[in-house]
């Protein structure tokens, strides 16, 4: 916690780049310590430079319909920028002003130590890709998990995507919805071969990981098992078949 205080002091009193010239407020993140999740956007809006604090202009309050949507209480999560100083004209960042203010964010993931990052839009996915080693596509499939190491990543469209294209609507609440369901394990995961399997050595850990204890909704098993249909033991989560698993 005082590592987090004296962080926050140190951005707060930041002059390293051009945007301290034009900046009201640095933004720290702000949010619960010990969270078990973290949102990374880019940059803050106008309403946040000026406030001090994260959200609360126009893309805050589709954040906060988007959280309602999930069932997710901010107390609950930590939230932090890229970049911690407005970007003038809301332009976007250069690489040396996100290789400076990185360094922050950084300390916070290392503080925070979250099981799951949300990087919201393209350049916090990129700079969390780069930073966890994965390889960055052509193009970001937002929604889709990804896990790096001890962490996992969920890419995730900026609530300001939704202000400028209303028809996105229905996607960006399914996608946000995912978090809700990275923060509990499947219910049917005790009694799952899967389990099994995996304690056997037959399955490799990410299998459990990315659906067991990651986006379970999506495992063909789980959405199986809750609509009654048969499946045999050897159906793997994305519905392929593990022919060395018959008969285990």
């Amino acid at each position: 916690m005082n590592s987090l205080v004296e962080l926050r002091e140190e951005i707060a009193g930041c002059k390293k780049c051009r945007l301290s010239e034009t900046r009201v407020n640095a933004l720290p993140g702000e949010g619960r310590p010990n969270a078990k999740l973290m949102l990374i956007a880019q940059a803050p809006g106008e309403n946040e430079d000026r406030e001090g604090r994260m959200f609360i202009g126009p893309s805050g309050r589709v954040l906060d319909e988007l959280l309602g949507e999930a069932g997710i209480d901010r107390k609950e999560i930590y939230m932090t920028n890229l970049v911690k100083c407005m970007l003038p004209g809301y332009r976007r960042p250069k690489w040396d002003e996100i290789e400076i203010c990185s360094d922050y964010l950084d300390e916070e993931i290392e503080s925070i130590n979250p099981k799951i990052i949300a990087p919201l839009g393209y350049y916090a996915t990129r700079y969390v890709f780069e930073k966890c080693g994965v390889p960055l596509p052509s193009k970001i499939h937002y929604g889709k998990l990804i896990l790096a190491g001890d962490k996992k990543i969920l890419p995730l469209q900026h609530p300001a995507a939704m202000l400028y294209n209303s028809f996105i609507k229905e996607e960006m609440v399914e996608n946000y919805c995912r978090l809700k369901v990275l923060l509990v394990d499947c219910k049917w995961y005790q009694t799952c071969p899967m389990k099994r399997f995996y304690e056997e050595g037959m399955l490799s850990e990410e299998w459990v990981e990315l659906y067991c204890r990651g986006d379970w909704k999506s495992c063909v098993r789980y959405q199986m098992e809750e609509s009654g249909a048969y499946h045999p033991d050897w159906i793997l989560p994305d519905g392929s078949i593990d022919e060395k698993l018959k008969g285990r």
